[in-house]
């Protein structure tokens, strides 16, 4: 490759490297009223996804009823079922399962959280919290993390004992 074509490229590169600090510039200077906005946004979103995939495991196991969850703590969705239990000799007992996944409202730390708690057969198998900034938040990735998260309950759930 001669000279000419290597300057032709390092001009490239440095032209590319400017776009992409401007674009980081210009994410950091957005505005808390533009993040709370953004943050609406991808809450509505992730709740209408949540609802969807805890309304698919139920419909998948029967005896899980859905419930979804709109307050100060957060949108989203919880699936619930109890369970008696039944041994000669011994009193009933009730074993409940729940899966609840919610994501967290705006606060100035400006990122989008999603909460999830999961109970099988009275014990705690998940409580996990996970996020990401606001001014560079992936849809796709945070579905994803959903979708990992119920696709989980499902499983523990399935191979726990009746």
């Amino acid at each position: 490759m001669d000279f000419q074509e290597r300057l032709k490229r390092a001009i490239e590169r440095g032209e590319k490297t400017r776009v992409e600090q401007a674009q980081v510039e210009a994410r950091e200077q957005l505005s808390l009223g533009e993040l709370k906005t953004l943050h609406s946004g991808f809450r509505l979103e992730l709740a209408d996804h949540i609802e969807s995939c805890l309304k698919q495991l139920a419909d998948q196991m029967p005896g899980f009823e859905f419930q979804s969850i709109v307050s100060e703590e957060g949108w989203g969705g919880r699936l619930s079922r109890d369970d008696l239990e039944l041994k000669p000799g011994q009193s009933a007992s009730t074993r409940y399962s729940r899966l609840e996944m919610t994501i967290s409202p705006f606060t100035p730390t400006a990122i989008v959280e999603l909460l999830t708690k999961g109970t099988v057969r009275n014990r705690e198998i998940m409580n996990r919290t996970n996020y990401q900034k606001v001014d560079e938040f992936n849809m796709d990735s945070f579905k994803e993390m959903i979708d990992h998260r119920v696709l989980e309950f499902a499983e523990q759930f399935s191979s726990s004992s009746q």
